[in-house]
């Protein structure tokens, strides 16, 4: 092999290497999964930063006024006064390391895993409260959403479609 000698201990050293690895690997899911049944029992998740979060995203694809209005209604843990948060709250919560079970498509959905903190499941993409403002400082015809697939939030240009509500409130409120 290029004049490299290869020894056996050489060949442990590797295997323990990897079977660590994936011994790590497995035990992050099963944290993740772990946090996810409980939030879910719970019915919410807080975070570090003082914010409360629904445990789900709303149960149907909704627009961006339907997001707004459904998180004005919710009432969950005792309190009344969820929101939908902003496009930096929701950054905020996303982790490129964490794969956190939930659904994508159309009707139920199939299975699928969202990089988002607190075991939180979700459904699509979740509309932020931000509007896109004109150069005098109007709501345009744009709201902004995020993808805790990719990481990244999107100005659409059309919120009457569908994307998902999950809602926030300060803990402190």
């Amino acid at each position: 092999m290029n004049g490299m000698k290869v020894t056996s201990q050489a060949i442990v050293v590797s295997i323990l290497m990897l079977t660590s690895a994936t011994t790590a690997g497995s035990q992050a899911t099963t944290l993740t999964q772990k946090l996810s049944q409980e939030t879910q029992a719970r019915g919410y998740w807080a975070d570090t930063s003082g914010l409360t979060w629904a445990a789900k995203d709303s149960d149907k694809a909704v627009s961006w006024d339907g997001a707004m209005k459904y998180c004005r209604k919710l009432r969950l843990a005792g309190y009344s006064d969820w929101r939908l948060p902003t496009i930096v709250e929701l950054r905020d919560i996303y982790d490129a390391g964490l794969e956190t079970p939930g659904r994508a498509g159309y009707g139920k959905g199939r299975p699928f895993t969202w990089h988002v903190k607190g075991g939180l499941f979700l459904r699509d993409h979740e509309w932020s409260s931000a509007r896109g403002l004109d150069d005098r400082g109007h709501p345009t015809g744009f709201a902004w959403y995020f993808d805790f697939n990719s990481g990244e939030a999107f100005n659409y240009d059309e919120p009457s479609a569908s994307k998902r509500a999950l809602c926030v409130r300060r803990a402190s409120e």
